[in-house]
C-alpha cells in the first residue's frame, strides 16, 4: 500500500500558501518530511489525517481516495500530532481504553487485550494507572504513539514528535518509531535533522509549501558529496565570510564559529573539505544552492 500525493495546494484566508503544487510518492517504511517551521509540514499533516481539507490535488492510500472518502481513512490511520490533550485524572490504561472504544472496539475483553499489548509495546506498562497528565514530556509521547496503533493502522502520521525530549527519551522513541516502520508507512515531520537521519532512508525537505527535495537519504548526500567546506573563523569576521562565501551553517564550537560553506571548488583560504551531512543537504536545499 502505497500512499501517492499528486498536485496538492492548500491556500489559507490570510493569503499563505501552505501547500504548493506537493507532489509525493511514499512507500512502506520511515519517511522523514523535513522543514523549518513554517514549511506546510503540519498543514500537509493535517490534510493527510482528514483534518482539513485541500483547495485541489488528490492523495491516495493504497485503492482509498484520502480527500473524499475521509471515514475510510480513519479507520487505517494512527495519528500523533504536535500537542494532543488528555483528560488530567484520567490514568494511561483508562484513557486507551476509551480510545479503543471511540475507534469502535465494542468488546471490553478485545480492548483489555488490545490495551495491554499497547503499553507493553511503549514500555508504560508498570505506569499504566497513573494519570496521563502527570507523564513527563517522553512518556506523554510513548503514550501518543500507543493511542496513534489503535486498530492496526496502515498509515501512522507524527508530527514534531521529539522536541523537548532528554536524549534517553529520544532514543526510546527511535526504538519504538523504528519498530513500527518495518510493517507500515510511518511519516515523521520534523524540523530536526537528526531525526530524520537516524530514523528514515528516505525523506523530503520542504519550504514555503513547496517540496524542494525527495528521494532517499543517500541521494540527498550525493548531491552535496565533495561540495562542502569547513573552517573555524573568529566571530569578528563571521559578516566577511558571509558575504565571500555561500554559508550553509554556522555553529559554535569551543566558542569559536565553526563554518560549512558550499563550494564546487576547493576555495582554499583555509577551508577544508567536510564530510557531508543531512544537515548540510538541508541548508543548502533551504538557500538553493543545490
Amino acid at each position: 500500500m502505497d500512499l501517492v500525493i499528486k498536485n496538492l495546494d492548500k491556500q489559507y484566508s490570510n493569503g499563505v500558501h501552505a501547500l504548493n503544487n506537493v507532489s509525493l510518492t511514499i512507500n512502506k517504511g520511515m519517511f522523514g518530511l523535513l522543514g523549518p517551521n513554517g514549511a506546510g509540514k503540519s498543514s500537509l499533516m493535517r490534510t493527510l489525517a482528514t483534518l482539513q481539507d485541500a483547495d485541489s490535488g488528490s492523495i491516495t492510500l493504497g485503492d482509498i481516495d484520502v480527500l473524499n472518502n475521509k471515514d475510510g481513512v480513519r479507520k487505517v490511520l494512527g495519528y500523533l500530532p504536535q500537542e494532543f490533550g488528555v483528560y488530567p485524572r484520567t490514568s494511561a490504561v483508562d484513557l486507551l481504553d476509551h480510545l479503543a472504544l471511540l475507534k469502535g472496539f465494542a468488546s471490553k475483553s478485545d480492548r483489555n487485550q488490545i490495551v495491554g499489548q499497547l503499553l507493553q509495546k511503549v514500555n508504560l506498562w508498570d505506569q499504566r494507572h497513573k494519570a496521563v497528565a502527570s507523564f513527563s514530556g517522553g512518556m506523554r509521547q510513548r503514550f501518543g504513539i500507543a493511542q496513534s496503533l489503535i486498530g492496526d493502522p496502515k498509515l501512522v502520521i507524527v508530527d514534531e514528535p521529539t522536541a523537548g525530549l532528554d536524549p534517553g527519551e529520544r532514543n526510546r522513541f527511535y526504538n519504538i518509531l523504528s519498530e513500527i516502520g518495518e510493517n507500515i508507512i510511518v511519516i515523521l515531520s520534523t524540523h530536526i535533522v537528526q531525526d530524520v537521519r537516524e530514523l528514515c532512508t528516505h525523506m523530503a525537505v520542504m519550504d514555503k509549501g513547496r517540496v524542494l527535495f525527495s528521494g532517499t537519504t543517500d541521494d540527498a548526500l550525493i548531491e552535496v558529496k565533495g561540495k562542502i567546506w569547513e573552517q573555524r573563523v573568529p566571530k569578528t569576521e563571521l559578516a566577511g565570510y558571509q558575504e565571500r562565501y555561500k554559508l550553509i551553517s554556522s555553529k559554535l564550537v569551543g566558542g569559536q564559529p565553526l563554518i560549512h560553506i558550499f563550494s564546487e571548488a576547493d576555495p582554499q583560504n583555509g577551508f577544508t573539505r567536510a564530510e557531508e551531512n543531512l544537515e548540510d543537504v538541508f541548508f543548502a536545499k533551504l538557500n538553493e544552492l543545490v
